[in-house]
């Protein structure tokens, strides 16, 4: 499974779901085929929370370009830190920022 951020940059930096990818609505065109080479595979979208559109308009347009098993986590990086579960902070390598820890 993919997990993919849909925020912008800055806040994909200060904190994102772990082994996520940072995809914003965008980028889709250029950097799906890319970043997400099997259109079969397991998709996860999110992005703030349940108020935060971003991670819908991400997998619609996944969906409009062929991908097959996309889904929504509606609630968002704020659910899943204030369950407790664990973040990470940074760029990927390659990306001008800082590696996560």
């Amino acid at each position: 499974m993919t997990v993919v951020d849909a925020l912008p940059e800055q806040y994909y930096a200060q904190a994102h779901l772990p082994g996520a990818i940072n995809l914003v609505e965008e980028e889709v065109p250029a950097r799906a085929a890319e970043l997400l080479p099997d259109q079969a595979a397991a998709i996860v979208t999110y992005c703030s929370n349940i108020s935060c559109g971003n991670s819908q308009a991400v997998a619609g347009l996944l969906e409009r370009r062929g991908y097959t098993n996309v889904r929504k986590y509606r609630e968002g990086i704020q659910d899943w830190s204030e369950a407790g579960l664990p973040t990470e902070a940074g760029l990927p390598a390659g990306a001008g920022g800082v590696v996560a820890h």
